[in-house]
């Protein structure tokens, strides 16, 4: 089983899908590794570290790729890669595939079998291989930092000699896992943190991390999760209720970190240009929704927009991949746990069972079709 990593190709991505320590254990489970050359030197990874490992240093993708019967990734493989993929080979990767369907049919034109790690489903034995938790946690975590980096000003309440420094006020929108690890550091930070969210279950843990929940708690809050542990879509009556209790609240915070999402849909839009026009100057506001089309209004994807008022709307693109090192050290241990369910121990090779639900939960692409039942015609 022939294993490779090439060097990933959007300009914003640094990070890599197999660091040292995933490359060993490939190599116990029989794989033999190429890595392009350069693969992991944005995560802090240099060529000699991967040769230590085991590894091949290939000079280019086509390089790398040629004869592998497996290619990992950290985003899907672009038309000029596809043209090095042998026929039957695997790619498993974050595919992104809602509204990029031209990109999934070259896919399975190449006759390619692709995995998207964000179908994981949430079960208990496919937490270690959760690649949307592993790497929304660290964004969590950026994004509180980049908001104090932008707001330009102490976080704790500070009693000096010279007079007393107030606490920043932090607003957390969205409670999943990023929001969560973001009111965790933004609390041990020393902020007045508060959080909202249209899934009843994150009232519990936003309070048990020392936040305070805002809601409008209503017979119809008290439904909208679905059954995966998703926010469902609310009415336009919940949020306008919503809108207005968020309001209030926000002209009052110093930072707000927006992170709601919607699987396959554009991100909802939870601050109008009027809420941050409420907001005092100086004010920050950090949209990680902004690839999605941003939950504030006026972000804008891969900019920092400074309001007439004064107000800082960071869109920082792929905020793990500011934790560069880290995260690929995260999304390596996902994807190789997932490659271990996928090879057989005794032939070492690529075994899939295509009736696992791992499987049949991720598998986008096989034999040269879309096989995936969220993409296949009505």
């Amino acid at each position: 089983m022939r294993v490779a990593i090439p060097a990933e190709t959007e300009a914003n991505e640094t990070r890599v899908a197999a660091t040292p320590d995933s490359i060993k254990k490939l190599i116990v489970l029989g794989a033999t590794v190429v890595v392009q050359s350069g693969a992991g030197v944005s995560s802090g990874i240099t060529d000699s570290e991967y040769t230590a490992a085991g590894a091949t240093i290939a000079g280019t993708a086509s390089t790398a790729i040629e004869d592998a019967d497996l290619v990992l990734k950290v985003r899907r493989p672009s038309a000029t890669e596809l043209a090095s993929y042998k026929r039957g080979a695997s790619v498993i990767a974050t595919m992104d595939p809602y509204g990029h369907e031209d990109a999934l049919a070259a896919i399975a034109g190449a006759g390619v079998n692709a995995y998207a790690m964000e179908f994981m489903p949430r079960i208990t034995r496919a937490q270690v291989m959760d690649v949307l938790s592993s790497q929304a946690n660290l964004a969590g975590y950026r994004a509180v930092i980049d908001g104090a980096a932008e707001y330009g000003r102490a976080l704790p309440m500070m009693m000096t000699a010279a007079g007393t420094v107030p606490a920043a006020r932090i607003f957390i929108m969205g409670v999943g896992v990023a929001g969560l690890q973001a009111i965790a550091t933004a609390r041990r930070l020393g902020a007045i943190v508060t959080a909202t969210d249209v899934r009843p279950a994150t009232k519990e843990q936003v309070e048990s991390l020392g936040a305070k929940f805002v809601a409008v708690e209503d017979d119809e809050f008290k439904q909208a999760e679905t059954a995966g542990g998703y926010a469902k879509e609310m009415s336009a009556e919940y949020k306008a209720k919503q809108a207005a209790l968020v309001a209030a609240h926000i002209a009052k915070q110093d930072i707000v970190i927006t992170t709601a999402l919607i699987p396959g849909r554009p991100a909802p839009k939870l601050i109008s240009a009027d809420m941050v026009h409420s907001m005092r100057a100086g004010s920050v506001i950090i949209d990680l929704a902004v690839e999605r089309g941003g939950n504030c209004e006026l972000a804008k994807p891969g900019e920092t927009v400074v309001t007439d008022n004064g107000v800082r709307i960071v869109g920082h693109l792929n905020v793990p991949g500011r934790l560069a090192a880290t995260a690929s050290s995260l999304y390596a241990r996902n994807l190789l746990a997932f490659v271990e369910t996928l090879v057989d121990k005794e032939t070492k090779a690529l075994a899939p069972k295509w009736d696992d639900e791992l499987v049949k939960s991720t598998l986008l692409t096989r034999d040269g079709a879309v096989v995936h039942p969220n993409f296949l015609p009505k």
